[in-house]
């Protein structure tokens, strides 16, 4: 009984052209009212169409299992970044059935409408693919998948419920980080948008001697070895490795403005993972500190194969705060942690001038040990807002406020070079590229 109830009342959904066919019937049964040589006419056709309602009900539940549908998905999603997701069906009907596919993600999209449409033919497979954008860390549930199968008479719908109850970790952005990673590997960072910066000085410690090719630097001509190969030769030197590259990453509510679905904290997650990961390819040592009003996840500066995964686990957890960065505990947790001379990469963010002075004496205390590198981000909101065309008075005011903030920010970068403190200045958006650059750009000219 229980079985009957779920098959023919919870699982079976009458379809618009049942209802087509209906009005069409009881059109008849009027018509025979004003025209009575249509006779039986409408009841034959009214008892034809039962059948075929009944034909279509059993061609769909003459089988237990009709339809196989599961999800294939990947262990884990990264964020911001497009995460595809497969939907495997299969018919074993020996007849073509149309297919209305329902995947219920989870309520963080807010999608309602992530159903599809296919048709598959006897004992064919297919899978679907579509793309979600997590834009939030954490944990996200999935829930069953169900599927709408009509025959080619298309009265009846028969739901297949498939419990498909899963649920996934959304990471920091581990695909844009593999992207970098394969990029740094194989010398192509450049079309990632990363400069090619010239070297300007040679470590002391030599490697080789090798073949001169194009771009290498004319002072490091072995002459010597030039006159007894009989081709142009140049003295190879290694790079400066092990140096400590350490990312600080503020939580607090600094952090929180959104921009493109992705919070200032997420943005400034996936540019530290993938800084992490292009310091280690180079042989360098990677750290993290997260802080706010308290002191978050400290990892000391280390170069093994761990220390990535480490650093993203870290990363996965991290949430932001509602209260004001405790410069001072910044300072403190700095001068413990850092053992050595170290590249030290702040992300934060300031509003405006007033805002940057009250943490300055710290920043500059910190400069004084470390290569410290301010990370902070352009409103690209009140940029679009300064570039639109004022038509009123109201417009006018809008305009010079906006123009105004702008320039506040450029002051900021002035105010930090001036007391010696290096800064980056960047969109949301070009924060990976700019801060690797930046990096690349520090080793080569050896200043850490």
């Amino acid at each position: 009984m229980k079985r009957l109830y779920s098959n023919f009342y919870k699982n079976l959904f009458l379809t618009s052209r049942l209802f087509a066919g209906l009005g069409g019937v009881v059109l008849l049964f009027l018509l025979s009212f004003f025209f009575p040589w249509l006779g039986i006419i409408p009841v034959i056709a009214f008892w034809v169409f039962i059948a075929l309602i009944l034909i279509d009900i059993w061609v769909l539940y003459r089988l237990k299992n009709g339809i196989f549908a599961k999800r294939v998905a990947p262990e884990r999603l990264s964020n911001g970044d497009d995460n595809e997701i497969g939907l495997y069906v299969e018919s074993y009907y020996p007849f073509t059935v149309n297919l209305n596919i329902i995947d219920e993600i989870p309520h963080q999209f807010q999608k309602r409408d992530v159903n599809f449409h296919t048709g598959l033919t006897p004992r064919q497979h297919k899978l679907i693919n579509y793309i979600i954008r997590p834009t939030k860390r954490g944990e996200y549930s999935f829930g069953d998948i169900r599927v709408y199968a009509a025959s080619a008479l298309g009265l009846v719908n028969r739901r297949y419920n498939f419990e498909q109850l899963e649920v996934l970790p959304v990471y920091p952005s581990f695909l844009q980080l593999r992207r970098y990673e394969l990029m740094a590997i194989s010398n192509r960072l450049n079309e990632m948008g990363i400069k090619k910066i010239r070297r300007l000085g040679n470590s002391m410690e030599f490697e080789q001697i090798k073949n001169y090719v194009a771009g290498d630097d004319y002072r490091t001509v072995n002459w010597k070895a030039t006159a007894r190969q009989g081709a142009l030769m140049v003295n190879n030197y290694t790079e400066e490795k092990s140096q400590h590259v350490y990312c600080i990453i503020d939580k607090s509510r600094a952090m929180k403005m959104p921009f493109d679905g992705l919070s200032l904290l997420d943005y400034a997650i996936n540019a530290s993972l993938v800084l992490s990961s292009v310091a280690l390819i180079k042989e360098d040592k990677a750290g993290l500190i997260t802080i706010s009003d308290k002191k978050g996840a400290v990892i000391p500066a280390d170069r093994r194969p761990t220390q990535l995964n480490k650093i993203m686990e870290v990363l996965y957890k991290e949430k932001t705060r509602f209260m004001e960065t405790n410069m001072e505990l910044v300072y403190t947790t700095v001068r413990n942690t850092l053992k050595q001379r170290s590249l030290v990469v702040f992300f934060t963010n300031f509003e405006s001038l007033s805002a940057l002075e009250r943490q300055l004496p710290y920043l500059k205390r910190i400069a004084k040990f470390h290569l410290l590198v301010m990370v902070f981000f352009e409103n690209t909101s009140l940029k679009e807002l300064s570039e639109q065309g004022a038509t009123d008075v109201e417009g006018i005011y809008i305009k010079t406020i906006a123009e105004k903030f702008i320039y506040e920010k450029r002051l900021i970068v002035k105010e930090l070079a001036r007391h010696g403190i290096q800064s980056i200045l960047t969109a949301p958006q070009n924060l990976t590229v700019n801060t690797i650059n930046r990096y690349l750009e520090l080793k080569a000219k050896q200043k850490i």
